[in-house]
């Protein structure tokens, strides 16, 4: 069984940075994506930034560019999203995904692309 736990959000002042990490468990993701998404309060769930497993090549939203790293550790089998710079924006509940396709034409940004999701956690950011 699939597990994948979110950790690290909680409340920062803007400009502040957050960790969040993201540790899965149940089998490995070696040809495959993980990605990071987001839901704010009455929008739509939205694409953070993905990784592949077997060469980290990496993904972002244009929103996020520059200010956010993602990364991923083989030996811990965790992913982690530095989120530096932080804006009263990114407020919203972050999702850990994983199973995305590495050959994805959309780059593995659209959410009916990864089977398997963590419960989430939230990330807010005052002004």
């Amino acid at each position: 069984q699939v597990q994948l736990v979110e950790s690290g959000g909680g409340l920062v002042q803007a400009g502040g940075s957050l960790r969040l990490s993201c540790a899965a468990s149940g089998r490995t993701f070696s040809s495959y994506s993980m990605g990071w998404f987001r839901q704010a309060p009455g929008k739509e769930r939205e694409f953070v930034a993905r990784i592949t497993w077997s060469d980290a090549i990496t993904y972002y939203a244009d929103s996020v560019k520059g200010r956010f790293t993602i990364s991923r550790d083989n030996s811990k089998n965790t992913v982690d999203l530095q989120m530096n710079s932080l804006k009263p924006e990114d407020t919203a509940v972050y999702y850990c995904a994983a199973g995305g396709s590495r050959w994805s034409t959309t780059l593995n940004t659209r959410t009916y692309e990864y089977p398997y999701w963590g419960q989430g956690t939230q990330v807010t950011v005052s002004a």
